[in-house]
């Protein structure tokens, strides 16, 4: 194992060590329990307070840091999401006969945690893992219209809008503008703005301190989202998206 591996199963060592204890330890201690080198006990505590995975008390000792809470808490609630979703999702799909999404933001990218296929005709290249990015999606569009004014900018500083189609938006001022009527409407559309004839629509789901966690979406060919059918489907599935909301805790409607 290289010096750069051994080091970081080292620091594992040390995260689960302090994880586990029912008090904080001090550096000696932890050498001692893991046994490893004083100096290098004391030089990945460092980093690891950095980086927030550790804290150093006023003894000098060091627990668990709040980093730790923050990732135990966003595999938690996105394990609840897709619990508390699954049923809703799988009504919508039917309802509708459409591919249904459940999708949240890494960056300024759309992620798919989740994705029911209603027919054998369902669009096939998206699957759980798939990403795109943010600007020609309809889940991506409404995530970053539901963030703060410096939010939304930290997430687009170094987006590249790059053109999939004729539809794409691809200036970044253009692209704020249209966000202003995503968040006034409440919902978002993807009309064959990332594949040509392919449409999606899309609406925010809050957890219980009303903030934007994640989004759904269903999807299919541009003849499904036509002026008739179109109504509907948004109605049906802003309507989903706040019956995921109040299983999440919200109580903003």
């Amino acid at each position: 194992m290289s010096d750069q591996g051994n080091l970081l199963v080292k620091s594992l060592l040390i995260i689960e060590l302090l994880a586990k204890s029912e008090s904080p330890m001090g550096p000696t201690e932890i050498g001692n329990v893991l046994d490893l080198n004083k100096s290098t006990v004391y030089r990945i505590l460092k980093t690891l307070t950095n980086h927030g995975y550790a804290f150093q008390n006023e003894q000098g000792k060091y627990r668990w840091g709040p980093k730790i809470t923050e990732l135990a808490s966003y595999a938690i609630n996105n394990l609840e999401l897709q619990v508390e979703a699954k049923p809703v999702l799988t009504a919508l799909g039917a309802k509708l006969n459409l591919s249904v999404h459940l999708g949240i933001l890494d960056g300024d990218n759309t992620v798919y945690i989740e994705k029911l296929d209603t027919t054998d005709n369902s669009i096939k290249y998206t699957h759980v893992g798939y990403t795109s990015p943010a600007h020609c999606s309809s889940i991506g569009k409404c995530l970053l219209s539901s963030m703060s004014l410096i939010e939304l900018e930290r997430r687009l500083e170094n987006h590249t809008f790059k053109q999939y189609t004729k539809n794409t938006i691809t200036d970044k001022e253009k692209f704020k503008r249209h966000l202003k009527k995503v968040r006034k409407q409440g919902w978002s559309m993807d009309k064959e703005e990332y594949m040509l004839g392919h449409c999606c629509v899309g609406a925010p789901i809050y957890d219980y301190q009303g903030d934007a966690v994640a989004c759904i979406s269903v999807s299919g060919k541009k003849q499904d989202f036509n002026d008739r059918n179109l109504p509907l489907i948004i109605e049906q599935v802003i309507e989903s998206a706040q019956l995921i909301s109040i299983k999440m805790g919200y109580i903003g409607y």
